[in-house]
């Protein structure tokens, strides 16, 4: 009996627009950024076609003791199914020094690479949550999101305009 892949193997027939958010808040965070956006630029199966200035920002979460982060985004489009793209970005934060093994959720990192959005596509699977669960809530995300494509939308139920989000947390619109 074979079973059908899930959603997050599934790879389009057509390149879907991405929104993938970088960080970085050990060593050189602006090095680590360039190049984890060289890798990105590099991969086959992503193009892309924007990246936004990098932005300062204080760790959020449960470890606010820590270094200032510097984010970017990066738009572009795929015809890797969001389980390869989630793939890529774990490989880009791997030769960036990221071990996953060791890294603590909110904690520092010298790079981190996040799927956002991929196309329209809402999952929740144990390890890969689409749109990303707390994009909305991030103005290191939306804001320089905005700034790239002021008509960005996050898809989802939880999702709209990422300048009405972006305006929702107090953050000032690009």
């Amino acid at each position: 009996m074979s079973t059908a892949p899930s959603a997050s193997s599934d790879a389009p027939a057509a390149p879907v627009p991405v929104v993938l958010s970088l960080g970085a808040n050990l060593g050189d965070r602006a090095a680590a950024l360039r190049a984890a956006v060289a890798a990105l630029r590099a991969a086959e199966g992503l193009e892309v076609d924007a990246v936004s200035e990098a932005v300062a920002s204080a760790p959020v979460g449960e470890v606010l003791d820590q270094p200032e982060f510097l984010n970017l985004v990066v738009l572009g489009r795929t015809t890797l199914s969001p389980r390869a793209l989630l793939e890529l970005c774990h490989e880009v934060e791997r030769r960036g020094g990221l071990d996953r093994s060791v890294k603590v959720p909110g904690g520092p990192r010298p790079i981190d690479v996040d799927v956002v959005a991929h196309g329209r596509t809402v999952l929740d699977e144990p390890d890969l949550v689409l749109p990303h669960p707390r994009a909305r809530e991030r103005a290191f995300v939306l804001a320089p999101w905005a700034r790239l494509d002021p008509d960005a939308v996050l898809p989802g139920p939880r999702g709209g305009p990422v300048r009405e989000l972006l305006a929702r947390l107090g953050g000032p619109l690009p």
